[in-house]
């Protein structure tokens, strides 16, 4: 039997590699060898900290995880790889699926997307910040010459800022503390600007920060009447809002978007299936591989985690490389 390498959380931020057998695939299932995997930096630093809370431990497991927060767990979603074995029009191809960081493994058949021709396999490690991109476009509903604000240049917030340029007429802007991320904008198309200089009076405000400094800033800035986006994942971390000043004179509205569920008004026709394909057919803009801004060996892993968790610096997605697993 195989052997594979994964990585776990073992107890709060404390990551290791182990060791594990991956059996052939059955009927109906495909094993993959490992290309890339990516870092959710956010999400996964939450779960390196041990900050999943208790109500929401059952809510935040990815789709394959082992063991429970706050650990020991085998975490991730973000894995590109090569169909070793399984049906025949899946044999060979490079796919995405929501498995977390592991050399081999196997899965449904029906679980893994495959990656479209001209997307490369590093690039499609971004197609979970992309599909989150998607879907809070989905439940945002921008329209056409809407004035767009997101705030966050993280790794969704960028993506986010890449697909809403896209809607003929928007005027997007990017909104970051770090001015660094200026020329990230510039890559992605999009204006930039640091939170004392953000505009006013914006159709539609999306917060990706994590702050509660970037989700008041979302509040000053909306026009009136206008809608705020949170899509951020605050974990066990409280955030207080001046819910008295401009959130109720001028009647502003806070909706959250989060990647679990396809949003009410697709859901009956849009499968998750659906709109992970749809977001690595996207991923065919190298305008994306802006946004990988690290690579490490798969042997590393642990370390790059508590990096990451402790200082992420100006990361936005790192991929770990598991080709010489």
């Amino acid at each position: 039997m195989l052997e594979a390498t994964a990585f776990w959380v073992e107890e709060p931020e404390v990551g290791a590699l182990r060791r594990q057998p991956v059996p052939d695939a059955a009927d109906g299932e495909v094993r993959v060898r490992t290309l890339f995997t990516g870092v959710s930096r956010g999400t996964e630093s939450t779960v390196f900290g041990g900050r999943v809370p208790a109500s929401q431990r059952e809510r935040m497991r990815a789709p394959f995880q082992e063991g429970d927060f706050p650990g020991p767990v085998k975490y991730g979603y973000l894995n590109v790889g090569t169909v070793e074995q399984g049906p025949p029009e899946l044999a060979g191809r490079t796919v995405f699926a929501l498995y977390p960081h592991q050399s081999a493994y196997v899965v449904p058949a029906s679980a893994v997307v495959p990656v479209p021709n001209g997307v490369p396999a590093r690039r499609a490690v971004l197609a979970g910040a992309v599909e989150t991109a998607v879907n809070i476009l989905w439940d945002a509903g921008p329209l056409v010459g809407d004035r767009i604000t997101v705030v966050g240049a993280g790794m969704v917030g960028c993506c986010l800022a890449r697909l809403a340029r896209g809607v003929p007429g928007t005027e997007v802007t990017l909104v970051d503390v770090d001015p660094a991320r200026r020329s990230i904008a510039d890559t992605l198309g999009v204006d930039f600007r640091v939170p004392d200089d953000a505009p006013h009076g914006q159709d539609l405000v999306v917060n990706t920060s994590g702050s509660e400094a970037g989700l008041r800033l979302a509040l000053e800035t909306a026009v009136t009447e206008g809608v705020i986006v949170e899509a951020s994942w605050y974990g066990d971390r409280a955030v207080s809002l001046p819910l008295g000043e401009d959130f109720h004179s001028r009647r502003l509205t806070i909706r959250s978007s989060q990647v679990g569920a396809v949003p009410p008004a697709r859901r009956d026709r849009r499968s998750t299936t659906d709109r992970l394909a749809l977001a690595l057919d996207l991923l065919g803009d190298a305008a994306f591989d802006r946004l990988l801004t690290g690579e490490s060996s798969w042997r590393d892993l642990p370390d790059v985690l508590s990096r990451l968790a402790s200082d992420p610096g100006a990361e936005l997605c790192h991929t770990i490389d598991w080709r010489d697993a």
